[in-house]
């Protein structure tokens, strides 16, 4: 396995172990959300970040780390709901919800090492505020395709743009190496 792989591997295992934390907590309240108001929080997660990278000055003692986890694991949910359907009320397991993030984690990784054998790992040259823009910069791109009722002439859709989207925050959590 590569370097890639392994780091990878360890930041999503992070955000399962919360994702799972959470879902004992709130259980899978999150299925009554439609993916505009998924994007909206991802989107003010990114803002968040892109804030506390501009403005030394903070009021509340967080950094950027949770923020990131917190775009993988909804940007994971957006891509369960484009699947599955918004319902009215929590309609899954904790084992099928687990069960499903599993089943995306797999695919975006498979499409980050396609990706990345492409790129020749370009990203690890980039700076944690370039992949914030690109993070900011697909949400407007999905709120775009929102607006046109998900449909493209020729870009891709909200599915690939959630899975860009995890890549990035994963790439951005490797750079700041707190899951070593």
């Amino acid at each position: 396995m590569t370097a890639t792989e392994v780091e990878y591997i360890k930041v999503i295992d992070q955000c399962r172990d919360l994702f799972e934390k959470k879902m004992k907590d709130y259980g899978s309240a999150w299925r009554i959300l439609r993916i505009s108001s998924l994007t909206d929080q991802i989107y003010i997660k990114a803002q968040r970040i892109r804030s506390l990278q501009l403005n030394k000055n903070k009021k509340i003692d967080e950094d950027e780390i949770p923020e990131f986890i917190g775009i993988i694991n909804y940007s994971i949910m957006g891509l369960i709901q484009l699947e599955k359907g918004v319902s009215d009320k929590p309609d899954f397991t904790p084992n099928q919800i687990l069960s499903f993030y599993n089943e995306k984690v797999e695919s975006t990784f498979e499409l980050m090492l396609a990706k990345n054998h492409d790129y020749g790992e370009a990203w690890r040259d980039m700076r944690i505020t370039s992949l914030t823009d690109l993070i900011i910069q697909k949400l407007i791109r999905v709120k775009k395709i929102e607006e046109n009722s998900g449909n493209t002439i020729v870009s891709e859709g909200i599915d690939a743009n959630y899975q860009d989207i995890i890549n990035y925050a994963v790439f951005a959590l490797i750079h700041i190496g707190v899951f070593k």
